[in-house]
């Protein structure tokens, strides 16, 4: 994964004085005994480290305030083991701007029944000292996930993992710079946006850049560099005989490694986490790229077809999310439908850049006519995409706010697509293909979107409280007439929200 950074976690103990010099030992160590477990569960994908004992106003204030500078600190997690009057924690909680996970657990699992004394109640107070500081977390509008049960539960683990990998995401969209080549698709309205605005929610920034200095990057790949790249694709894919080194199109394909190195130094000289191209603006290229986005998302950049700046960075985000675990994250556009009486499918394509990272085997490289963009035939890679759950989020700019779709899908086997020169997948919806199309229409979700097997709706969710932004989940159980309900009240409440925050 290029340009990945591996943050650290801070677990937080709060306490007082009240209970003396012995109790609050006890609690240190337990919390550095938990911090510990948490920092070797092969569960979590980022470092836990035990990083204080609160027990006073300006401790807590100057520790959020070491957070906020501290940039290898993705997110707190902290947890009450006694009581920690709440008050105490205003000034540093009105600071802190990294996110936090509010953790109830206690550290004993079983209760001593026979030997249980108030020293023991004194001691284990988390049932209403972590109620004391959701009370204060609640009455400062704080977006945060609360994850309860045990600290050794799987499945609070599980949902730590979870929050984890989102606040990771959030770290890396941090001061992330993402590349333009031209505009977006002309009169096309889901893929605008305001940047600015964007930067300033999400932190990261997004700018154009001349398809011309892409092209002067092609231009300065050496015919060596060019040959290396192609020989590696024939030990890597199954090459098209015409593309293979003596086939009647391998310039083709050396062309095709051109771009893609072209577009690895432009991207890495310019410190970019992703990228977006479009069919309208080639001017200087011979091919429009589709075999170069595909392998640079497999190596971790996001990217968007068309110019589609928020699916680049969304892309991008979940391919961070995902880091480490089975599947695959790609630019991925719901293109056609198959709707016999029962069984109504959805085909996922684009005209080249799927990335391969979801392929269910070896891909193809093949060489295809292309009737958009008015250039030469480009290389792709061809591919099938494996059945199982998934899912398809897309990031969409509603003028007043940002909002976040996410439908949870199942992918599926399908027949032999031999005429269909594109790499795809083939899904169910959730709950249904009617409500779930309805759905997403009625939230305005965009036509690209970020499809994967590793990311799920959980760590979706908690990016977006993150964020601080709507989520939309399109899955089991979801109505219409629910949601229609939702959508209005949302409109009202992200409407009024700075105002309550007051």
């Amino acid at each position: 994964m290029i340009n990945l950074a591996a943050p650290e976690i801070w677990f937080v103990c709060g306490s007082q004085h009240l209970y003396g010099p012995g109790p609050l030992q006890r609690v240190a160590a337990d919390a550095r005994d938990i911090a510990g477990a948490l920092a070797d569960s092969p569960k979590l994908p980022l470092k836990t480290i035990s990083k204080a004992l609160l027990t006073t106003p300006d401790e807590i204030a100057t520790l959020c305030m070491e957070a906020n500078s501290d940039e290898n600190c993705a997110g707190l997690i902290l947890w009450m083991h006694t009581f920690s009057p709440s008050k105490m924690w205003i000034r540093g909680l009105n600071a802190l701007r990294k996110p936090f996970l509010h953790l109830h657990t206690q550290f004993n699992r079983d209760l001593p029944w026979a030997t249980i004394d108030m020293d023991f109640m004194n001691l284990n107070q988390s049932a209403h000292g972590d109620r004391e500081a959701g009370f204060i977390h609640s009455r400062m509008r704080l977006s945060r996930k609360v994850v309860v049960g045990h600290w050794s539960d799987p499945e609070v683990q599980d949902r730590i993992g979870a929050w984890m990998r989102a606040a990771r995401a959030w770290r890396d969209w941090q001061g992330a710079r993402f590349c333009r080549f031209g505009d977006n698709m002309r009169q096309v309205a889901v893929t605008e946006g305001d940047k600015v605005a964007a930067e300033m929610k999400f932190g990261f920034a997004t700018n154009g850049f001349g398809v011309g200095e892409l092209a002067t990057a092609v231009g300065a790949v050496s015919d060596a560099e060019a040959k290396a790249l192609a020989g590696e694709y024939e030990e890597r894919y199954d090459v098209a005989p015409e593309l293979r080194k003596g086939g009647e199109r391998h310039e083709s394909l050396l062309y095709g490694a051109r771009l893609e190195l072209g577009l690895r130094v432009f991207l890495h000289g310019g410190g970019f986490k992703g990228f977006t191209t479009t069919f309208e603006d080639l001017h200087g290229l011979r091919q429009l790229p589709g075999l170069g986005p595909q392998r640079l998302m497999a190596d971790g950049y996001g990217f968007g077809a068309e110019g589609d700046w928020k699916t680049a960075a969304l892309v991008r985000a979940m391919k961070v999310m995902g880091d480490g675990l089975p599947g695959g994250t790609s630019f991925m556009e719901d293109y056609t439908y198959h709707l016999p009486p029962d069984g109504h499918l959805v085909l996922g394509a684009h005209m080249l850049e799927i990335c391969p990272s979801v392929a269910t085997a070896k891909p193809s490289l093949e060489i295809h006519r292309l009737t958009i963009g008015g250039k030469e035939d480009p290389v792709r890679l061809v591919f099938n995409t494996p059945p199982g759950p998934a899912l398809n989020a897309s990031l969409i700019d509603l003028g007043a706010r940002f909002r976040l779709l996410v439908n949870e899908v199942t992918a599926v086997a399908h027949p032999a697509l031999p005429k269909l020169p594109v790499a795809r997948a083939v899904w169910e919806c959730k709950p249904d293909f009617k409500t779930a199309c309805a759905a997403w229409i009625l939230a305005g979700g965009a036509h690209h979107t970020g499809f994967s097997y590793s990311v799920t709706a959980e760590m979706l969710e908690d990016f977006a409280t993150i964020a601080d932004i709507e989520l939309v989940r399109i899955g089991d159980g979801v109505t219409l007439s629910s949601l229609k309900q939702d959508l209005r009240a949302n409109d009202v409440y992200y409407y009024l929200a700075q105002g309550f925050r007051a």
